[in-house]
C-alpha cells in the first residue's frame, strides 16, 4: 500500500515529496480526502544508438517526396502578365 499526501501538503513540501517518489515510493495525492492522483517514479529513458536505428531511414527516396508534393499541372496565374504600371 502506498502512502498519500493532501494537496496542501504537496504544495508546501513538493521537493520533499518528489524526493520520496524519486527514491521509489508511490504516493497518492488526495483532495478533500479523495484520492485523485498517484505519483510514481518515471521510467528510465531507453536511448538507442544511432546505428541501431539507422535502418529505419535507409532506402528512402527523399527526392520522390518533393516530386510527389507538387502537381505538374499547377501553373503561376500571374506568369506572363508583365510589370504593373
Amino acid at each position: 500500500m502506498s502512502s498519500s499526501v493532501g494537496l496542501r501538503e504537496l504544495r508546501q513540501n513538493a521537493s520533499a515529496v518528489l524526493r520520496r517518489v524519486e527514491a521509489g515510493e508511490h504516493i497518492g495525492v488526495t483532495v478533500s480526502g479523495r484520492r485523485v492522483a498517484e505519483l510514481v517514479p518515471a521510467a528510465a529513458a531507453s536511448w538507442q544508438r544511432g546505428d541501431a536505428v539507422a535502418g529505419i531511414w535507409t532506402g528512402a527516396d527523399y527526392g520522390s517526396l518533393e516530386r510527389d508534393a507538387f502537381d505538374d499541372s499547377f501553373r503561376d496565374p500571374f506568369d506572363g502578365r508583365g510589370p504593373v504600371a
